[in-house]
């Protein structure tokens, strides 16, 4: 796995560190005299994420926190460890390329381990986006990936059996994003909350719950999805607006490259709407139309904004053009595309 990529810091303490090597032991990816070395690997806020250094070469291994590192008090289950490695399975039996290889799981410690893949092989798709690394066959590769893995899931009872994680989703997801919202934004409280009724009742495909740039990694393959420990079986368009959001929040950042990230946006949810076979297409990209807009204000006022908006201004302008949305819904993305293009041109 090839994490987001920041400066390591330090292990908390020892006692984090005798677990973590237990935990690797009951994993048997170390015997009890073999020497390894841990780096601590930054940039998730869910959890903790090292390089395993061994005479065989690199690998990493993930723990789960029950705390979230952002500033409000977001708290979340540590065994949603157990549903990340069983999505990553699923979707690695669907397209083996989409997923690192998983190497062991130690459930008590809520560990598990995977494949290392070198950063220079497998850039994370948020850097190169930020960088104006735009590419439209690139969006186009993860929404096919995507739609591949929802048409491969949808309506399998035995899929939904073996995630019952409504409760970690709604805890991880839609309480600190669309709940916490509509405490700030109180005369958008009933629209919000048809949006978490509507998405929490909807049970349609294998859902990965973080979908988006820093999880994704564009390898000569294909692109990689990491961090799957929101899983949920439900609705589709929650992944898909997941996405397009952050595409729509990076043209807030970069107003320049704009028109770029919509056109990758376009790319993307075309790519994924043609394997929508489930439902009528219209239907999906109905409530992805409804939903995006819910969680594009999350991103500037919900429990976990996001860290590259920083100007009073550009967070004015996603609140106006959000709420607008959210007052007014429109069922189609093509058309909250052309409204973001047209403000970018004001």
């Amino acid at each position: 796995m090839s994490p987001k990529r920041s400066a390591p810091h330090l292990l908390e303490s020892d006692r984090s560190l005798d677990e973590l090597k237990q935990a690797l032991f009951h994993m048997a990816i170390v015997s009890a005299n073999q020497p390894f070395s841990l780096v601590p690997l930054a940039g998730g806020v869910s959890s903790d994420i090292y390089r395993v250094d061994l005479p065989s070469g690199a690998i990493c291994v993930k723990r789960a926190l029950p705390r979230l590192k952002v500033a409000a008090d977001w708290r979340a289950p540590v065994e949603r460890n157990r549903w990340e490695v069983e999505w990553m399975r699923i979707a690695g039996s669907i397209v083996p390329s989409a997923v690192p290889e998983i190497l062991g799981e130690d459930r008590a410690a809520g560990c598990f381990a995977m494949a290392y893949l070198a950063p220079a092989e497998y850039p994370v798709w948020k850097t190169l986006l930020q960088a104006g690394t735009i590419e439209a066959a690139a969006a186009a590769a993860v929404g096919d990936v995507l739609g591949r893995i929802h048409s491969a899931t949808a309506d399998r009872g035995d899929v939904a059996e073996r995630f019952p994680t409504d409760g970690i989703f709604y805890a991880i997801r839609l309480e600190p994003y669309l709940v916490a919202t509509s405490r700030v934004h109180g005369d958008l409280a009933p629209r919000l909350a048809a949006l978490v009724e509507t998405t929490r009742t909807t049970k349609r495909v294998l859902v990965h719950g973080d979908f988006s740039p820093k999880n994704l990694l564009i390898g000569r393959a294909g692109p990689v999805i990491l961090d799957a420990e929101c899983a949920w079986y439900g609705d589709p368009a929650f992944d898909l607006a997941f996405v397009l959001n952050h595409l729509l929040l990076k043209g807030a950042c970069h107003p320049q490259w704009r028109a770029r990230y919509l056109d990758a946006y376009a790319s993307l949810a075309n790519a994924y709407l043609a394997h929508v076979d489930w439902e009528a297409p219209a239907n999906c990209e109905a409530r992805t139309a409804a939903l995006l807009p819910g969680l594009m204000l999350a991103r500037i006022d919900g429990k976990s904004p996001v860290e590259y908006l920083t100007g009073a201004a550009q967070k004015d302008e996603v609140r106006a053009f959000a709420r607008a949305l959210l007052l007014e819904p429109v069922p189609r993305l093509a058309e909250i595309a052309t409204r973001w293009r047209t403000q970018g041109l004001q």
